[in-house]
Order: C-alpha cells, then sequence, then structure tokens
C-alpha cells in the first residue's frame, strides 16, 4: 500500500518538474495563492500551459489555465482529493462548463506551496510576480493517511556554478 502511495507521488513530482521547468519567464506562467480551510493549508498553483504534460494531453486546442488544488469528490464527502483543475484561457463565458477537474491523488489532507523569491533569499507564501519564475517551488502535501507529510522542492531556475 505504501508503496503504491509513494509511486503516485513519485508522479506528481516527475509531471510538476516537467512542467514547470518548461515555462516561460516574463509571460505570467504561474502564479500561486495561499488558503486556510479549519487551520489546513489549502493553497493553490496555477499555470498556463499548452497541450502535453501539465494538461494531461496532447490533443488540447490552445492555452490552458492549469490549478493544482484540493477539491472534494462530491459534495457529501469529508475527504479531498489533490488534482488539477484546467480552463481554456481563451474562454470568455461566465459558466463553468469548459472546466474539467482531474482527480490525481484521493484523501489528501492539506497542500502547502511556498516560493523561494532570490531576490529577497526567502520562502514565500505567495508568487505574483507574472515577469520572473521562482527559483525554486516547494509543495509540501499532508497525507491523510500518514503522519508525515511529503515534501518536495522543485527547482524553475538553474544557478551557475
Amino acid at each position: 500500500m505504501a508503496v503504491a502511495a509513494d509511486a503516485q507521488f513519485d508522479g506528481l513530482r516527475d509531471l510538476l518538474t516537467t512542467q514547470w521547468q518548461s515555462l516561460p519567464s516574463g509571460a505570467g506562467a504561474l502564479v500561486g495563492e495561499p488558503f486556510k480551510s479549519n487551520d489546513q493549508s489549502r493553497d493553490q498553483i496555477t499555470w498556463i500551459c499548452g497541450p502535453g504534460p501539465g494538461l494531461l494531453t496532447r490533443y488540447a486546442p490552445g492555452d490552458f489555465a492549469v490549478t493544482l488544488l484540493l477539491q472534494r469528490p462530491s459534495e457529501k464527502s469529508d475527504q479531498l482529493d489533490l488534482g488539477f483543475l484546467r480552463k481554456p484561457t481563451d474562454n470568455s463565458s461566465i459558466t463553468n462548463d469548459d472546466e474539467t477537474w482531474v482527480p490525481l491523488i484521493p484523501n489528501v489532507r492539506s497542500l502547502e506551496i511556498r516560493y523561494f523569491d532570490a531576490r529577497v533569499n526567502t520562502w514565500v507564501p505567495k508568487w505574483t510576480d507574472t515577469a520572473t519564475l521562482p527559483r525554486l517551488v516547494k509543495v509540501t502535501v499532508g497525507r491523510g493517511d500518514w503522519s508525515v507529510p511529503w515534501v518536495v522542492i522543485i527547482p524553475l531556475g538553474r544557478t551557475p556554478l
């Protein structure tokens, strides 16, 4: 059981690394906001991408805003799932009909995302600078069935030696 759960998180790490390292700087490609609910972090991070790994399909027309977040699988459920909410960027409709939810990992307790800002040499709880990307993104996921959270730090920029 633990091996299967670890494999899910390894896959998530690989997917996020591939997608975020390919984001263009200066294009408003990544933003993140902190949220709390019942003293648990429920942060969100959104990036803009076309078809490929970050969208989980290569057959999509145009660019999409993809948000990594926690969401209940149904209104009656107390459980939270970690997944992607995808919405076309060229959609001017007011409805959510074109949004799609892709659950990735079930039974998640919390999601905390921090961004390393090299300009101030510290981790910050949100990223709103659309002209640059953070150097590092730290994702901490509180798993529902584990007492120790899963933590990964993904480099977005390389530091020269």
